[in-house]
């Protein structure tokens, strides 16, 4: 399914909203409902839809709110059309003023309408094109830094195998760029100009991942109050990359086996069969072997995802490659914060050099873009990674080590702390700066009971 195709409506009366989808789903478009501004940001918290139709006049907040909120978020990744029943030059004007794409007045032919919409997925499609291009050079560049003869041969693994449609299961500990290899293996396949979607099955509690995978339909339970179009159905034609599935319960095991078994999937509430055709690239930082003789993972499914299996190595076993990697992501974050980054101290050089990274590149990832961060005169000191390492870095507690999992935690809750606070508690703005989707973050804030 292409991405452009979603389209959220949002009008408090409920028989317009019935009148759009019956028109959108005719056309082809996949049709989310929201009967106010509220509910509207809700399920945009939840779920991306690139288009919105949004009426203007609602009790409570109106439209006009909802298009400045939206753009103020969520920028020219989602398009708005105001739809109103009262149409004037003034309101037009303000609409375009705060950033609609087009303006629509209900009692006018629909086909206008759709002209409307189809300009609207045309800029979708540039904004989405810019975005791959982008992220696609930084992986290249980042990717250029490799010097290891472990990674070399990882790479010439992928290169390999990539034509293939065979499924992948990429292994190695937690951070070591599963997903950097993942994405590597999509864009020298044939599926290159397709959709990769990716999926953390950690980040997702198990009650809702089966909706995530497979979609919904209306009303189908508490909650469901819009059709919602699964992540298989999604990347249909393209790439799916599951990471952290040695997370997953036995029950969705069964599920997504049945997937890989029959190519078919149904969304819950229906039992019509939708036809989804895709490649699968798994990840984990488990030793499935293991999870398999403690009952913990299904041996079929095993044999299913683990047809070509890529076992990355930790970044301390490649040191080749750190000076490179540091150099990145300090170019990197200074542009992306826009900072002018005059060099490095030599200590601090050192011990980034020296040091072994138990969280792998996620970590030195991390480190970096918390000196860059704060840097205050265009010098990253020591002094500043020493805040690191006696805050996030701390690997004792009482004379014992504690726990990898414990540690990585106390980091990560430390550290969104302090981007939160650098951004005014603007959670879009602080996961841009992160790197990470606002929805990951917002459950980042949920598990780690950060919400106030």
């Amino acid at each position: 399914m292409i991405e452009s195709s979603k389209i959220l409506i949002v009008d408090d009366e409920v028989e317009y909203r019935e009148t759009y989808r019956m028109l959108l789903e005719g056309r082809g478009f996949f049709v989310g409902e929201a009967n106010s501004v509220q509910e509207a940001l809700e399920i945009l918290e939840r779920e991306y839809y690139p288009i919105v139709l949004s009426d203007v006049i609602m009790p409570g907040k109106d439209g006009f709110y909802l298009l400045n909120e939206i753009k103020r978020t969520y920028r020219d990744s989602i398009e708005v059309i105001i739809v109103t029943g009262y149409g004037s030059i003034e309101s037009a004007v303000r609409a375009m003023k705060i950033g609609a794409l087009g303006y629509f007045i209900k009692s006018r032919n629909p086909e206008e309408l759709f002209s409307e919409i189809d300009k609207a997925k045309r800029f979708i499609k540039l904004e989405t094109q810019n975005s791959i291009a982008k992220r696609e050079a930084g992986s290249k560049l980042f990717l250029s830094q490799i010097k290891s003869p472990k990674m070399f041969r990882v790479l010439k693994e992928v290169d390999a195998i990539s034509q293939f449609s065979s499924n992948i299961l990429l292994t190695g500990e937690t951070g070591v760029g599963k997903e950097i290899i993942a994405k590597l293996i999509h864009q020298k396949s044939k599926m290159a100009k397709e959709i990769f979607l990716p999926i953390n099955c950690q980040a997702i509690s198990d009650n809702l991942l089966e909706s995530e995978l497979f979609g919904h339909e209306k009303g189908s339970f508490t909650g469901a109050a819009s059709r919602r179009i699964g992540r298989f159905e999604e990347a249909n034609g393209g790439t799916i990359f599951l990471d952290e599935m040695g997370e997953m319960s036995l029950n969705t095991q069964v599920k997504i086996l049945r997937v890989l078994d029959t190519k078919q999937i149904e969304r819950i509430g229906s039992n019509k069969q939708i036809k989804v055709n895709f490649r699968l690239i798994s990840a984990t930082n488990r030793n499935l072997s293991k999870e398999i003789e403690l009952g913990n993972f299904r041996e079929d499914l095993f044999y299913r995802i683990n047809t070509i299996n890529i076992e990355i190595p930790p970044l301390r076993e490649r040191k080749e490659d750190l000076k490179g990697m540091i150099d990145f992501f300090i170019t990197h974050f200074s542009n992306e914060m826009k900072k002018n980054i005059k060099g490095i101290e030599r200590n601090t050089e050192q011990y980034l050099l020296a040091y072994d990274y138990p969280g792998n590149v996620r970590e030195l990832k991390n480190i970096i873009e918390r000196i860059v961060v704060l840097s205050t005169d265009g010098i990253l000191r020591l002094n500043n990674l020493e805040n690191i390492k006696t805050k996030e870095l701390n690997i004792s507690q009482n004379g014992k080590i504690i726990p990898f999992k414990e540690a990585r935690k106390r980091f990560e809750v430390d550290y969104i702390k302090d981007v939160l606070e650098k951004c005014d508690n603007n959670i879009t703005q602080a996961a841009s700066l992160i790197g990470i989707s606002r929805r990951q973050l917002f459950n980042k804030l949920v598990e780690y009971n950060l919400k106030s």
